[in-house]
C-alpha cells in the first residue's frame, strides 16, 4: 500500500466524489475563493507598483529630484556645479532658470513652466532627451530662441516641429501705448513625450535665452541635482546648503511631489489590506469545509480508529486534504495573478483604443502601467499556504477526538 497512509487516505478524500454535494460545492468555492484572492491580490499590486515607479523613472525623471538656488544670479554656476557634484549621492548637476507664463497660436492658449537649461547638463540629471520623438534638445542654441515642448502641449495648440509660437510673460513692459505684457517669438525644435502629465506643462529653452527674456545677465537661478537615492533628496539638499551663503536655498520633489507619492504607498498598503480579507475569507471556507468532511466521515473515521490508526494519523489525513485545497488554490491564483499582471496594461490599452475610452486622462500618467515584482508573488503565494494550512488544524484536531464506539453507535 501507498506510504505514509495519511498521505494516501488525505489524497483519496479529495480526489473521491461525497455523497453530500452540499460539501463538495463548499470546497470548490473555498478553492475559487483562494485563487481569485491570490490572483486579484497580485494584479493590483502589480498596477500600484507600476504607478509607483512611473512616478519615479518619468515624473521624477521630468522635474527636479532636488535644487540649490539663490536670490541673485548665478554667474559662475559651474564653479558651484562642481562643487555639488563632489557629494557622495550626487549623480548628476545642470544648471536652471525657470520662469511661468502662456503660449500663444492659432487662437489657443495655454500656461506653461519654461526652463532655461543647458543640453549637455540636461541629459545627466533629466530624461527628456530619451523621450525625443521630434527634433532634438541640441537645437536649443544661445540667440535663436528655439523651445521644446511636450506632445501634449504641441498637440492641445496645433503645432508641430518649426512651427512659431508666442511665449507671453507676465512681466509689464511700458510702452507709448501703456503697460503691456512682454512677449517672445519662439520657433519649435522638439517635441518629447513620455505620457505623463508634465507634457502639458513644462517647456525648455535655451538658459542664456531665459536670462535674455528675464533681462538678467548671463547665468542660472540654481543648481538641479540628480540623485542615486530619491529619498534622500531633503537631506542631501539641506546639507549641500548648510555649506554656501544665507542667499542660497534649497528644495526637493517631496515639496512639489511629495504628496503624490505618499498617496500611491497609502492606497497601496490599504487596497493590499482589503484584498488580503479575501484570501482570509477563503481560508475560513476551508475550515467550514472541513469540518462537514470530517462529519460527513465520522464512520470512516470510527473505522480507522479500529484498525489501529492512531489520532495523528487522523490529524494528518484532514490537513493533507485541506493542504491540498490550499495548495491548488494558490498555485492557480498565482498562474492567473502573473498572466493577468503581464498583459493588463495591454488589454486596457485595447479597451481604449477600441471604445474611444479615456479612463486614465485625469491622473499624472495617461495610461494603466504594471509591474510584476517577484518578491510580491512569493509573499503573497507564502502567505496563502501558510492561511490555508493553518485551516486545517482545528478541522483535523476535532477529527482526531472523534470515538469510535460513540460514532458507531447508530450505524
Amino acid at each position: 500500500m501507498f506510504k505514509p497512509i495519511s498521505l494516501y487516505i488525505g489524497l483519496r478524500y479529495t480526489r473521491a466524489r461525497r455523497s453530500n454535494h452540499f460539501i463538495s460545492f463548499i470546497a470548490l468555492v473555498s478553492m475559487i475563493g483562494l485563487t481569485l484572492g491570490v490572483a486579484v491580490l497580485i494584479t493590483v499590486l502589480s498596477v500600484m507598483n507600476g504607478f509607483d515607479r512611473e512616478l519615479k523613472n518619468r515624473v521624477l525623471g521630468m522635474v527636479p529630484q532636488a535644487t540649490v538656488s539663490s536670490t541673485a544670479i548665478l554667474t559662475d554656476w559651474p564653479v558651484l556645479a562642481n562643487k555639488i557634484k563632489q557629494h557622495e549621492h550626487v549623480a548628476g548637476v545642470a544648471p536652471f532658470t525657470q520662469m511661468q507664463g502662456m503660449l500663444t497660436a492659432q487662437g489657443q492658449v495655454s500656461g506653461i513652466m519654461v526652463t532655461g537649461i543647458e543640453p549637455e547638463y540636461e541629459k545627466q540629471v533629466s530624461i527628456i532627451h530619451e523621450n525625443m520623438v521630434e527634433g532634438s534638445l541640441e537645437k536649443l542654441k544661445k540667440g535663436e530662441f528655439g523651445i521644446v515642448l511636450g506632445k501634449q502641449m504641441a498637440d492641445s495648440l496645433g503645432l508641430s516641429l518649426n512651427d512659431n509660437v508666442t511665449l507671453v510673460l507676465p512681466e509689464a513692459t511700458p510702452s507709448p501705448a501703456g503697460v503691456v505684457p512682454r512677449f517672445k517669438r519662439f520657433k519649435i525644435v522638439g517635441i518629447y513625450s513620455i505620457g505623463a502629465e508634465v507634457e502639458s506643462t513644462l517647456g525648455y529653452i535655451a538658459l542664456n535665452d531665459a536670462a535674455t527674456l528675464l533681462r538678467l545677465p548671463d547665468g542660472a537661478q540654481g543648481i538641479r541635482m540628480k540623485l542615486d537615492d530619491i529619498f534622500l533628496a531633503p537631506q542631501v539638499s539641506r546639507d549641500i546648503v548648510k555649506d554656501l551663503p544665507p542667499n542660497f536655498y534649497a528644495t526637493d520633489w517631496t515639496y512639489t511631489h511629495g504628496n503624490l507619492f505618499s498617496a500611491i504607498q497609502m492606497e497601496k498598503a490599504m487596497v493590499s489590506l482589503l484584498l488580503f480579507l479575501i484570501v482570509l475569507v477563503a481560508a475560513f471556507n476551508i475550515v467550514s469545509s472541513l469540518v462537514m468532511v470530517v462529519t460527513d466521515k465520522k464512520s470512516d473515521i470510527a473505522i480507522l480508529r479500529t484498525l489501529g490508526a492512531s489520532p495523528a494519523t487522523i490529524t494528518k489525513i484532514f490537513m493533507v486534504q485541506g493542504t491540498v485545497i490550499g495548495v491548488v488554490g494558490t498555485v492557480a491564483g498565482a498562474i492567473l495573478g502573473i498572466a493577468f499582471a503581464s498583459s493588463i496594461s495591454g488589454l486596457i490599452e485595447w479597451l481604449n483604443n477600441a471604445f474611444g475610452w479615456h479612463l486614465f486622462d485625469a491622473y499624472f500618467i495617461n495610461y494603466l502601467p504594471s509591474y510584476l515584482r517577484w518578491q510580491d508573488v512569493t509573499l503573497i503565494v507564502c502567505v496563502s499556504l501558510v492561511l490555508s494550512f493553518l485551516a486545517t488544524i482545528y478541522p483535523a484536531l476535532r477529527a482526531a477526538k472523534i470515538q469510535p464506539a460513540e460514532a458507531l453507535r447508530y450505524e
